[in-house]
């Protein structure tokens, strides 16, 4: 809460110090510091004045730093679940579009896709007719699988990659990942930056070493997340 200056400041300021100088010595020995909510606050208490200045809001500004590192991780999971290993997955179907009335449109609203075993993906047709669309939907894509049929089914054989190849899809995963760590400290960086330039701002060099400290923590976790996917998947893709 403020207060007034002791009258001492005042005769101070009399005897010659001017009452801006005394005013401007008790400023300093009564600044205070606060973080309320994560949020750093300066208070000044001077005569009959209570100022407060919100410079930064760093919870904020540190959660939205890790809701866009865990865009980036969610990206490189959707990426690496694309990539065929040998096993059957209807997630490589994701970027098929077929033709349905004029408009292309995902593959899942016009059949429904099931993985019977781990070599197979079968695609049930919602309407038979649409069969051929679809069969030329996955040949025009980059899945790779030459689609059979029996007339309401379709099936896709999941191919078993040699060691050559399943090696050449690790090093695939990996350029992903890496490109993805990338985004994850470009973040940090940009936000190291915000931190410094609000220290010319007023900021206090020990908030903005804390509000460092908390950020290179949440690029640490989602570096490991990343980490954690591409193990994962290398697993899968050299497991025979």
């Amino acid at each position: 809460a403020a207060s007034s200056f002791p009258a001492a400041s005042w005769k101070d300021g009399r005897a010659g110090c001017g009452k801006e100088r005394a005013a401007e010595r008790y400023l300093q020995r009564n600044k205070r510091k606060m973080l309320y909510e994560n949020k750093i606050i300066i208070i000044f208490v001077a005569d009959k004045i209570n100022s407060t200045i919100d410079m930064l809001d760093v919870k904020q500004t540190l959660k939205d730093a890790g809701e866009r590192m865990e865009m980036a991780a969610m990206y490189l999971g959707d990426e690496l679940q694309r990539i065929r290993a040998g096993r059957a997955n209807v997630a490589i179907l994701d970027g098929v579009r077929v033709d349905s009335y004029g408009s292309k449109v995902p593959l899942n609203q016009v059949a429904t896709v099931m993985v019977p075993d781990a070599r197979t993906i079968a695609i049930k047709p919602w309407d038979r007719k649409a069969i051929r669309d679809i069969e030329k939907a996955i040949m025009d894509s980059d899945v790779g699988i030459t689609p059979e049929n029996n007339g309401e089914i379709i099936r896709l054989g999941i191919p078993q990659p040699t060691e050559e190849r399943r090696k050449e899809l690790v090093k695939q995963c990996n350029k992903i990942a890496e490109k993805t760590k990338i985004e994850v400290r470009n973040v940090r960086g940009e936000l190291k930056e915000k931190f410094k330039k609000a220290i010319k701002d007023g900021l206090s060099e020990d908030l903005e070493k804390d509000a460092e400290d908390e950020l290179q923590k949440i690029h640490d976790k989602f570096i490991k997340k990343l980490d954690d996917l591409i193990v994962a998947k290398t697993k899968e893709i050299m497991t025979v």
